[in-house]
C-alpha cells in the first residue's frame, strides 16, 4: 500500500517562518528516502502558524529539492482561485516536473470570513465546485480549437486531480466524476465511514479511472516510547483547542499535563476530532494503523502530525513508513 505525506509548513513557537520552510525542504528530502510516495501540501490563510499559504509556489520549491517524489495540494481551495489560474500555474509545474505533480482540490475557504473578503471570495462560489473541477479537467485535458481561453502552460498536461473532502458532498462529487478522493479524516472524521461507502458506490468509471480510490488521512505521532508520543501529540492538541477557540497561532510547545492548558470540558471534542491517529511507540503504530486499515480499507494512507520539534517530526513520520513497510511485507506474503 501505498503511503504519503501532509505537510502544513508548521511555525513552532520560537521559530521564524524560514525557519519553517526550511524545515519542510529538509523533511521532504528525508521522505523521499522513506519511501513517501506524494509530498502534499496545504492551502491555509491568515494563520500564523502555517506557512503554506502560497502552495504552489512552495510546491516548486519541494519538487526542485526532491527526484522522484510525487509532490502536489492537498489542496488547493478552489473557491479562491480563477480555474484558468489554477491550470496555469500547475500547468508549469507539470511541465517543469513532468509525471510527478498532484492536484488536490477542496472547496473550503482556507480561512475565515476575513480571509475571503481580503481574497475577493464571494460564498456562493463554492456552489460551482463541481463544474470547476470538470473545467479545470478539460484545461489539463487534449488541445481542442474550439476553445476560446486555453491554459498555456496547462493544456495536454494531464495533471492528476483529486476531490479532498470531509463530507458527503466531496464524496459524490468525486465519485460522479470519476476521480481519487482524499478524505480530511485526520482532523474532520465525522463522516468518514458513510463517506467512503458513498464514494465507493456511486463512483462511476473515467478516463481517470476505472474503479474508486479512496485516501484515508492519519495523524501520527511516533517514538521511540509511548509517554514521549503521547506528549508530542500535545501539541496538536494545544494547536487545535486554540484554532477552535478563535485563537491561531504559532505551533505550541508540548506539555507534560495538558490539562493545564486545555480545559477538561474541551477534551471530549478535541478527541473525537483527532481520532484518526496512530500514537505511541513503533509497536504501537504499527499495531493501530493495521487496524485503521483494516476497518477503512483505504487504498493509500497519507501521514499528517503537527509536532513542535523538527526532528522529532521526521523521527515520527520515519516510525509511519517502516510501520508501512512491514504492513505492505505482510500483505504480499
Amino acid at each position: 500500500m501505498r503511503y504519503s505525506l501532509l505537510d502544513l509548513a508548521p511555525v513552532p513557537e520560537g521559530s521564524s517562518t524560514a525557519d519553517a520552510l526550511r524545515n519542510t525542504g529538509d523533511l521532504a528530502r528525508r521522505a523521499e528516502t522513506m519511501g513517501y510516495h506524494r509530498y502534499w501540501l496545504a492551502e491555509h490563510h491568515n494563520m500564523p502558524g502555517i506557512a503554506s499559504a502560497a502552495t504552489a509556489v512552495l510546491i516548486g520549491h519541494v519538487a526542485g529539492l526532491t527526484e522522484c517524489m510525487r509532490v502536489g495540494a492537498g489542496g488547493i481551495m478552489l473557491p479562491n482561485h480563477a480555474p484558468l489560474a489554477v491550470a496555469e500555474a500547475f500547468g508549469t509545474l507539470a511541465t517543469l516536473y513532468p509525471g510527478r505533480i498532484d492536484l488536490g482540490l477542496g472547496r473550503a475557504p482556507g480561512g475565515d470570513h476575513a480571509v475571503m473578503q481580503a481574497l475577493g471570495v464571494h460564498p456562493e462560489r463554492a456552489e460551482n465546485f463541481p463544474n470547476e473541477v470538470a473545467e479545470l479537467r478539460a484545461l489539463f485535458g487534449p488541445r481542442v480549437e474550439e476553445r476560446t481561453v486555453r491554459a498555456h502552460p496547462g493544456e495536454g498536461t494531464e495533471v492528476p486531480l483529486w476531490v479532498l473532502g470531509s463530507s458527503l458532498y466531496g464524496a459524490q462529487v468525486a465519485a460522479a466524476l470519476g476521480l481519487p478522493y482524499a478524505f480530511a479524516s485526520h482532523f474532520a472524521p465525522a463522516a468518514l465511514e458513510q463517506a467512503f461507502e458513498v464514494y465507493r458506490r456511486y463512483f462511476r468509471p473515467s478516463e481517470t479511472l476505472d474503479k474508486p480510490y479512496a485516501m484515508l488521512a492519519v495523524n501520527v505521532f511516533a517514538a521511540e516510547t509511548e509517554r514521549e508520543a503521547r506528549r508530542l501529540r500535545t501539541t496538536m492538541q494545544q494547536a487545535f483547542y486554540r484554532l477552535r477557540t478563535g485563537k491561531p497561532g504559532k505551533l505550541p510547545a508540548p506539555v507534560d499535563d495538558l490539562s493545564d492548558v486545555v480545559p477538561q470540558g474541551a477534551m471530549p471534542a478535541l478527541d473525537e476530532a483527532l481520532r484518526i491517529s496512530a500514537v505511541g511507540d513503533p509497536a504501537q503504530v504499527e499495531a493501530q494503523l493495521r487496524a485503521l486499515i483494516a476497518e477503512h480499507r483505504p487504498d493509500e494512507v497519507i501521514f499528517t502530525g503537527q509536532i513542535h520539534d523538527h526532528d522529532a517530526r521526521v523521527k515520527s513520520f520515519a516510525i509511519a513508513a517502516e510501520a508501512m513497510q512491514r504492513i505492505s511485507r505482510a500483505e504480499a506474503a
